[in-house]
């Protein structure tokens, strides 16, 4: 059966709009900081939205390389395809263009990919000798819903700010580097001192609007976590395997070496589970929320589906 929609979450939806809000407030406060010092901020947008396309049309090109995830086809993987095939119908959206498989034992999946029609859907073979079919299914409606929600756009283009950010400070670094900051040696002393101020001022508050920044998204990603654990939950009617799941990945996590980690770390924003190890200040910087959490929010699906409701 079709299941057109998934469902909203009143309280989810709510703070995805704050985040939106808090992030749009930020992207007024940086242009505005920017035309106060008279710095081309026409320009630096241009670069940063370019930057952006770039990540946006070859996201999923990027991470393939870099996670060495192989493309594959029916005949090398036929109930992988089935399964995907089955609930992207279900899901009424096409078929992920790619499937892919990651050849590591670090238990793991992720999507990636501009729209449906281009994106990519992959597991590590960890992943799929470790779980049960039925919650390697409700993995893949995680990722699906990923696909769905269009989460790599909304995470692309809210990144802009962050790499305007970023390319102003680097800009004030090299500056700073060859004495661009404040003309030393102009005749106007005071005019140069006035210059050096506002150099500063643009610095300072560059790096404020730059970590601000990371955090709202950081929230963001996480809110978006949520969201494709509810609609992959909602799409193959079983929260608790999805639950099941993240209990074994974040589980089986721990137990794989720092080594085999730090070779997949650099794809951990797409995956399902964070890959880092890390219980204080990683975690407060996570793109991911906390396994429990996420679980008891799906114990809170369970219940509603159960009562008969969304």
């Amino acid at each position: 059966m079709r299941k057109r929609g998934f469902g909203r979450d009143p309280e989810l939806m709510i703070r995805m709009g704050f985040t939106m809000i808090m992030l749009a407030l930020l992207y007024v406060a940086f242009m505005g900081l920017l035309f106060w010092a008279g710095i081309p901020w026409m320009f630096i947008l241009i670069i940063a939205v370019g930057m952006s396309f770039f990540q946006y049309f070859m996201s999923d090109k990027l991470v393939m390389w870099s996670t060495g995830a192989r493309e594959v086809t029916p005949q090398q993987e036929p109930r992988l395809h089935a399964m995907i095939e089955r609930l992207a119908a279900m899901a009424d959206m096409p078929k992920p263009k790619r499937i892919a498989v990651m050849d590591t034992h670090v238990p793991n999946a992720f999507a990636t990919g501009r729209n449906p029609k281009n994106a990519v859907v992959a597991v590590t073979r960890g992943l799929m000798s470790r779980l049960s079919e039925a919650e390697v299914e409700a993995v893949l409606g995680h990722e699906l819903s990923h696909v769905r929600n269009r989460d790599v756009m909304v995470m692309t283009w809210a990144s802009i700010i962050v790499i305007m950010a970023g390319y102003v400070m680097q800009m004030m670094f090299w500056m700073s580097m060859f004495g661009g900051f404040g003309g030393g040696r102009s005749r106007d002393r005071e005019g140069g001192g006035n210059a050096f101020m506002v150099i500063i001022a643009v610095y300072l508050g560059t790096i404020l609007i730059y970590f601000l920044s990371q955090i709202v998204i950081l929230a963001l990603s996480r809110y978006r976590e949520y969201a494709a654990d509810r609609g992959g939950a909602i799409l193959t009617g079983a929260p608790m395997q999805l639950a099941s799941a993240l209990q074994k990945i974040a589980s089986d996590m721990y137990r794989i070496p720092e080594r085999d980690l730090r070779q997949v770390e650099h794809a951990n924003a797409f995956f399902i589970v964070n890959a880092l190890k890390g219980d204080s200040i990683a975690s407060l910087f996570s793109s991911h929320p906390p396994v429990e959490k996420r679980v008891e929010r799906l114990r809170r699906i369970q219940m509603a589906m159960e009562r008969g409701g969304r």
